[in-house]
C-alpha cells in the first residue's frame, strides 16, 4: 500500500471514522423488536375468525390472533395489538403505527403499490349475504339484476371487484361491515358481499342471514400479511414465519379452531 494511503487510513481509523465500504447497514424494524422486545399488530378487531373481539368479554380470537402470538413466541418478545382496519391498512403501516399487518388482508393491486407481502396463507372466494325472507334473491345468477342492490363495505376488496363485475345491478358502497348488514337486514339493500370468514360469523350470529355461494370460481382473493416497503430483512423475517407454520402444522391447527379449514394454503 502506498505509504501516504496508509497513513491516511490510519489516520481515519483513529478518529473514528468508517470507510463508504464498511458502512453499517441501515437498522432494520428486525433489530427495534428484538431491542423493545415487543412487536406491534395491527388487527381489525371486528373479523370474525381472523381477529374479533367478544364485546361481552372484550377477548380477542381468531386465526390470526392466535398466530400473532406464536410469531411473539418465535421471536421471544411480547406482542401488543393495535387496532386497524382495511380503510386504514396502508396508512397504519406506512406511518409506523405497527410492525406488522395480521388480518387476513387481501392482495390487491392498490395495496401491492404501498405494501409489501409475504406468501398468501389463506384464500377464498367472495360470496352473499342476504335474507332468509329475501324473495327476489334466490340464486346467485339473482344477484346482477337490475333492481338489485349490491352492498359493499369502503375499502374492502369486494367495492373495486364488485364495481367492475356488476353490469345490471346497482352497487351501494357504506362506510363500514356492520353499515352493509344493516342496509341487507332493513331490505334497503338486497345482498352484501364478502368472504368465508365473514359468512361464518352471519350465519354463526343472527338469525336473519342467508349464504349465497357462486356455482364456480368467482374471484379469488389470496390472503398474506403485510409490511412497510424498504426492509428487505423484516419481510424475510415474517415471510420465514409463513413458511414455519405451513410446514409444522401451526397453521392448520389455528383454522381448526377457528372454523377456517376449508381456505387454508399451504403451498
Amino acid at each position: 500500500m502506498n505509504r501516504h494511503l496508509f497513513l491516511l487510513c490510519t489516520l481515519a481509523a483513529s478518529l473514528g471514522v468508517t470507510a463508504p465500504s464498511q458502512a453499517a447497514e441501515p437498522t432494520s424494524r428486525l433489530d427495534k423488536i428484538m431491542t423493545s422486545k415487543e412487536v406491534r399488530v395491527c388487527m381489525w378487531p371486528d373479523y370474525y375468525g381472523i381477529s374479533y373481539r367478544n364485546p361481552k368479554t372484550q377477548q380477542l380470537s381468531g386465526i390470526d390472533t392466535d398466530l400473532a402470538q406464536a410469531f411473539a413466541k418465535d421471536l421471544k418478545v411480547s406482542v401488543r395489538f393495535v387496532e386497524s382496519s382495511f380503510a386504514k391498512l396502508v396508512d397504519d403501516v406506512g406511518q409506523d403505527r405497527c410492525d406488522v399487518a395480521m388480518f387476513a388482508v387481501g392482495i390487491t393491486p392498490a395495496r401491492a403499490e404501498k405494501l409489501r407481502f409475504t406468501r398468501p396463507y389463506l384464500t377464498s372466494d367472495i360470496y352473499a349475504i342476504t335474507t332468509k325472507s329475501n324473495r327476489r334473491i334466490k340464486t346467485w345468477a339473482d344477484i346482477d339484476q337490475a333492481g338489485v342492490v349490491v352492498a359493499v363495505a369502503k375499502g374492502t376488496y369486494h367495492e373495486p371487484v364488485m364495481r367492475e363485475k356488476l353490469k345490471a345491478a346497482t352497487l351501494l358502497v357504506v362506510d363500514s361491515p356492520h353499515a352493509r348488514e344493516q342496509e341487507v337486514e332493513s331490505g334497503r339493500a338486497d345482498v352484501f358481499m364478502t368472504n368465508f370468514p365473514y359468512t361464518r360469523r352471519m350465519l354463526d350470529n343472527v338469525d336473519w342471514a342467508r349464504r349465497i355461494a357462486p356455482p364456480s370460481t368467482y374471484h379469488l382473493m389470496r390472503y398474506a400479511y403485510a409490511v412497510r416497503p424498504g426492509d428487505d430483512r423484516w419481510l424475510a423475517r415474517v415471510e420465514r414465519f409463513v413458511s414455519d407454520i405451513k410446514r409444522d402444522g401451526r397453521l392448520m391447527e389455528a383454522a381448526r379452531r377457528n372454523g377456517l379449514e376449508p381456505i387454508v394454503t399451504l403451498e
